[in-house]
């Protein structure tokens, strides 16, 4: 492929993944994850640290790194955290290519590279799971940044690589559990190629991954040990998908949306395993071998433990892949790009453009994209939103900020509505709608920061909010097991909050699934206890 050729494709590709990235940004369906990741973040810009003050059910990077901007989140809110997620999104797809280049061939390189930014930043469910505020953006780039620096370590002979490789991969566990995985299959992989490599890189990598460790991930252990454990760990474990029937059930969904998302890149991996095993894959020509062959089996390797972990969970959302798919598409894009220049060399910038062009066309027909206009269908109307979601989200926080001041407390569970309008949330509600854990004993749940029945009861009664927020998330779910409230005990919560506050406005469509929202003032001859506050 020309060099001309190569920075064409690369333009256009670039420029259909800015379009989908300003697109979700603006219009794209909220994540009610969002609100209460850059309300963490800002409770530790404020000095404050995760399990020990507050809960929060990931790893202690995320909140770390978005704190840096929160000043930023404060001003524009949930825009601006969109914004520095999409950048991070954008930086990881770029790593990734880059990890693609060096999995290829000499020559090929470009290609592969473009191949694999393609499949990523041109794919509307990729582009929308990297531009929410989630964990996704952060780990990515993490990951995929310390693959490429192991490359880099292999080919220079780098310590140094190789220990900011290690830095790297724990960051990403760190930020997603589910990573830590790849750290340990990443040091396998080098005390097996120790010989090979020529110097003790495994050494080099340990030292960057306990560096990491001892830096990002100890002080919130020793400052609550229970508290990490829990929400690292253990949390994520406590889900149950009931019998063996409905188990099976979500795999297989699990699956099925997973290969629509992503389509080309499924269809791409499928033809190359058909041309391999029907012996159709052409020998490259002689000196043109792969010259990382082994890395590209790591690559691999842990894309597919990290598929295996995600699918083994008991609810496993597809949106999980998003972390794992760079890598992915980065093995995949090498293995394309090698497979048809073994059959013909010029055939190579038509696969670029051929995956380009299908990646463009998938993103164009995803239902994301359709979630961008369209609200619920009515019998056989489709009914158009009227407003973006975003937007509404900010009209609502700023009706908010004229019933109360900045600071003032906010009775909700739907944090990205503090986070908009500047107000805090009672202490317990952190973590929004996953807050709520009736079955612990009292002595626990204060360790663990988050509210048991009567704690939760209390802070209704008590609590000297000036404003409350209630969408269709409120009072729904019981954790860890993630099931609902029944609906005796939601009935309860709600006439306590009936008793002390007014109606002042419903919000129909809001927020994620688009539910009512009804926001209230309290009562004039409502004093409350003033035992719920932000302290």
């Amino acid at each position: 492929m020309t060099r001309a050729a190569y920075r064409i494709g690369l333009g256009i590709a670039a420029l259909a993944a800015l379009a989908l990235t300003g697109a979700n940004l603006a219009l794209g369906d909220l994540n009610q994850d969002e609100g209460w990741y850059l309300y963490a973040a800002r409770l530790v810009a404020e000095g404050q640290m995760p399990y020990r003050d507050f809960a929060f059910m990931q790893g202690p990077v995320m909140p770390a790194v978005y704190s840096a901007v929160s000043g930023l989140t404060d001003r524009w809110g949930l825009a601006a955290g969109r914004a520095f997620t999409a950048l991070l999104g954008l930086a990881g797809a770029c790593l990734a290519s880059a990890l693609a280049g060096r999995l290829a061939p000499q020559g090929r390189r470009g290609a592969a590279a473009l191949v694999a930014f393609s499949l990523i930043a041109v794919n509307v469910y990729q582009s929308y799971y990297c531009t929410v505020v989630k964990t996704y953006a952060l780990a990515g780039l993490a990951l995929a940044g310390g693959l490429w620096l192991l490359a880099v370590a292999e080919s220079r002979r780098s310590r140094w690589a190789a220990a900011l490789a290690g830095a790297a991969v724990v960051a990403a566990a760190g930020t997603r559990s589910s990573i830590g995985v790849v750290a340990a299959l990443a040091f396998a992989y080098l005390v097996l190629c120790a010989r090979r490599l020529g110097f003790h890189a495994w050494l080099w990598y340990a030292l960057g991954s306990a560096a990491a460790g001892a830096i990002a991930l100890l002080p919130f252990f020793l400052a609550a040990p229970e508290g990490f454990w829990f929400f690292v760990v253990k949390y994520h474990t406590l889900r149950e998908s009931g019998g063996l029937g409905e188990m099976l059930a979500y795999k297989a969904g699990f699956l099925s949306r997973m290969v629509q998302a992503y389509f080309v890149a499924a269809s791409a991996w499928a033809a190359i395993v058909l041309a391999r095993g029907f012996g159709l894959a052409s020998p490259a020509p002689a000196g043109d071998a792969a010259p990382r062959p082994a890395l590209g089996g790591l690559v691999w390797a842990c894309a597919a433990a990290l598929t295996l972990v995600h699918v083994s969970a008991p609810f496993p959302y597809d949106d999980y892949q998003v972390v794992a798919y760079p890598l992915f598409a980065a093995a995949l894009a090498a293995a394309a790009v090698r497979l048809v220049a073994g059959w013909k060399e010029a055939a190579v910038p038509w696969l670029c453009m051929a995956v380009l062009l299908s990646c463009a066309a998938a993103s164009c027909s995803s239902p994301v994209n359709q979630g961008w206009f369209i609200g619920e269908r009515d019998r056989i109307w489709w009914r158009m939103k009227d407003q973006a979601p975003l937007a509404r989200l900010q009209e609502v926080g700023a009706y908010l900020r004229t019933l109360a001041g900045p600071g003032d407390l906010l009775l909700t569970q739907d944090p990205y509505l503090a986070v908009e309008s500047g107000m805090a949330i009672p202490r317990g509600l952190e973590m929004g709608q996953f807050s709520y854990f009736p079955g612990l004993d009292p002595a626990a749940a204060a360790r663990l920061k988050v509210l048991n029945r009567e704690q939760f009861e209390a802070l209704l009664e008590t609590c000297d909010a000036p404003v409350a927020a209630l969408s269709g998330y409120a009072f729904a779910i019981r954790s860890p097991q993630i099931d609902p409230v029944p609906p005796e005990e939601e009935a309860r919560f709600r006439a306590i909050v009936d008793r002390r506050y007014e109606p002042v406005r419903d919000v129909p469509d809001f927020g994620q699934a688009g539910t009512l929202l009804r926001l209230y003032r309290r009562r004039a001859g409502d004093a409350g206890q003033g035992a719920a506050s932000r302290e």
